[in-house]
């Protein structure tokens, strides 16, 4: 006997009771980013491959080792969308939205994809809300970012949350400090692990993230990027960082703080739950200003931010979600009276009612029993003598001709 065909590993199924839970995420979303001007954008599920080599960064380790590339039968290469930026500014670009009042305020809600150890909020194919703001290069902007991502994490009940946040500078001052960490790296080659070793060329700021004994206790002497702002960078950072006191934020300035996509500027900041354990990140960003140049677009500068969904539920508070609502269910005495309970329950909801039928072939017990285990409000029961329709809080009962069901169960909702 063949095994039982399962989902790929890293991948899982979005129950019911899971999608409710996710649909007051994407309610808040909504509510939240749309009341400060944010609309809504979906692009497709791949992109060509070129997007994110370019976009996301080719030493990057999304690039390298956890994109899911294919080519399709006319030899192009093709690959699942790992993150959501740089597709929303391939879209920014090729619909011509710079002509758009800036800046450009978009968010999503999507499925994304990458190749990686799978554990607990850590999946291969994961969703995440995030949003772009592209257009415009003012402070006010990226500190509006981080508040609204705050301010959702706040209405979902996530639990210890705290902030991080940090400036990476423009790319001439950042060329210049990976310059000088290059020299200390190699000064210290022997006391790193090997993969930092192999990166010091390619990538040198993701030694900050290492969690070898050795490199972190090298990283703990290395010169700092925050140091070495320029004044218009340090200006930038400093009324991002006003912006936020005002708004009552709390945050900690962290200097080793590395987002792990080439893009960043200036910017960067994370949310984690000290909930979650060791994978304690929940959402983050920053400012992104050469990556529409970067793609073929004028030079356009942009902020945004991606939170993931299952994070964000695996530490928020749990939140009751209210099954949903069930005006009426049609119940029926024998099958001779199906068709006109059919009827009844499709003209039901074309009335606006949420309106239920009995499919399974229950006994009118077992029918009874249905309606009162999903919440009806109201059952009809159809027979010889019409319809009786019974209100399930009171047991009150009345019978009326079939026709006049719906009736019934409307003005018996708005008194």
């Amino acid at each position: 006997m063949s095994a039982n065909v399962r989902a790929p590993r890293g991948t899982h199924d979005v129950l019911p009771d899971d999608a409710a839970r996710r649909a007051v995420v994407e309610d808040a979303a909504a509510r939240i980013l749309g009341a400060a001007g944010y609309r809504r954008i979906e692009t497709p599920a791949f992109e060509a491959t070129e997007l994110f080599a370019r976009g996301v960064g080719a030493s990057t380790d999304i690039v390298q080792k956890e994109m899911y590339t294919f080519e399709d039968g006319s030899g192009r290469s093709l690959t699942l969308r790992p993150e959501g930026t740089a597709p929303v500014c391939r879209a920014y670009i090729e619909h011509g939205m710079q002509k758009l009042p800036q800046p450009v305020k978009l968010w999503y809600l999507s499925s994304f994809f990458r190749y990686e150890r799978a554990q607990a909020g850590r999946q291969r194919q994961f969703w995440q809300v995030g949003t772009e703001a592209i257009g415009s290069a003012d402070p006010a902007l990226d500190a509006e970012s981080i508040v609204l991502l705050a301010d959702l994490l706040d209405a979902l009940g996530v639990r210890e949350l705290r902030l991080r946040l940090s400036s990476l500078g423009t790319p001439e001052t950042r060329a210049a400090y990976r310059a000088e960490l290059q020299a200390y790296l190699r000064a210290h080659a022997e006391r790193l692990s090997e993969e930092v070793r192999g990166r010091i060329d390619s990538n040198p700021l993701r030694a900050f993230d290492a969690d070898h004994s050795g490199t972190r206790e090298v990283m703990q002497g290395a010169p700092l990027l925050l140091d070495r702002l320029t004044g218009e960078d340090a200006e930038h950072f400093a009324q991002v960082r006003a912006l936020l006191d005002e708004a009552g934020l709390t945050y900690e300035v962290d200097p080793t703080l590395v987002r792990g996509l080439d893009y960043y500027a200036r910017t960067v900041f994370e949310f984690t739950s000290d909930a979650l354990g060791a994978q304690s990140g929940v959402g983050g960003g920053g400012r992104y200003d050469g990556l529409i140049e970067q793609l073929g677009g004028p030079a356009t500068p942009g902020v945004g931010w991606a939170a993931g969904i299952e994070r964000m539920l695996l530490a928020a508070d749990a939140q009751a979600v209210g099954e949903p609502v069930v005006d009426l269910f049609v119940a029926y005495a024998g099958a001779e009276h199906r068709a006109a309970g059919f009827q009844i329950a499709h003209e039901a909801r074309r009335a606006g009612l949420a309106a239920q039928l009995e499919l399974a072939g229950r006994s009118l017990k077992g029918q009874l029993k249905q309606a009162d285990r999903i919440g009806a409000r109201y059952v009809a029961i159809l027979g010889e003598e019409g319809a009786t329709v019974k209100e399930m809080d009171s047991g009150e009962q009345v019978v009326v001709e079939p026709g006049g069901v719906i009736h019934h169960v409307l003005r018996g909702r708005t008194l």
